[in-house]
């Protein structure tokens, strides 16, 4: 398998650095407005099981998406309100404020895996493109954590309108990184929305998992519980 990949995308959160790292410092919010955070997340599964319908229909293309490119924005906020009972152009105001800038800064405090940076310079030394592909925008968050500068493309789901595991997004980020899905792997920590989504997509699959859970279908192609073992894997 390591011979054909040319290029090795990842997911941002949970994959890059641990998810309690985040949680932690997000404790005071997430007590703060539970009410909102429980919300959104329930709007955000009901989307992706609404996308879902869509891919078992066989739309898994943009002229047959649930919601149109740029317009995601204002359908989760329009889901989120329906179970808050409020107006959805406020609440969009406040999703984006305290969600999307609210958070942002907080990752200045948020530490990468400490095999990350690393990772990241060995895989480009050895001539393979680096891609990013996130559900939540990831450019701010990248700066924040210190691991900007290493990609060849961003991509953030949500824009495409098609949030993990819809195949459309993984496809898009293909495009970017000039090429074909099968040649590229994809590293995420999460099964249903990663792996699944990447290889719907027709790319190589790799999940990082801190204690490796086996079982899980369809099986990554590759598991791994550090990165010392995922650059073993892919180097030597």
């Amino acid at each position: 398998m390591r011979d054909n990949i040319k290029g090795v995308a990842f997911d941002l959160d949970g994959t890059l650095y641990p998810n309690y790292r985040l949680h932690f410092r997000l404790l005071p919010f997430a007590l703060k407005e539970f009410r909102l955070l429980s919300a959104f997340g329930r709007a955000r599964n009901i989307i992706r099981e609404e996308m879902e319908q869509k891919f078992r229909n066989g739309h898994s293309d943009s002229g047959q998406l649930l919601v149109q490119e740029g317009g995601f924005y204002a359908y989760q906020a329009e889901k989120t309100a329906k179970l808050l009972s409020v107006k959805s152009d406020q609440l969009k105001e406040k999703i984006d404020r305290l969600i999307y800038n609210g958070w942002t800064p907080i990752f200045k405090k948020v530490k990468v895996f400490k095999e990350v940076p690393h990772t990241l310079e060995t895989l480009r030394k050895a001539g393979l493109k680096l891609g990013l592909l996130s559900d939540f925008p990831p450019e701010e968050k990248l700066k924040n954590l210190g691991i900007d500068g290493y990609w060849d493309c961003i991509h953030c789901s949500e824009r495409c309108g098609a949030l993990k595991p819809y195949p459309l997004s993984f496809q898009k980020l293909a495009l970017a990184m000039e090429l074909p899905p099968e040649n590229i792997l994809y590293v995420g920590n999460s099964h249903p929305y990663d792996v699944i989504g990447a290889a719907r997509a027709g790319m190589k699959t790799a999940w990082i998992k801190p204690v490796l859970s086996p079982g899980k279908k369809p099986a990554p192609d590759f598991s791994f519980t550090n990165y010392r073992q995922f650059l073993k894997f892919m180097i030597l």
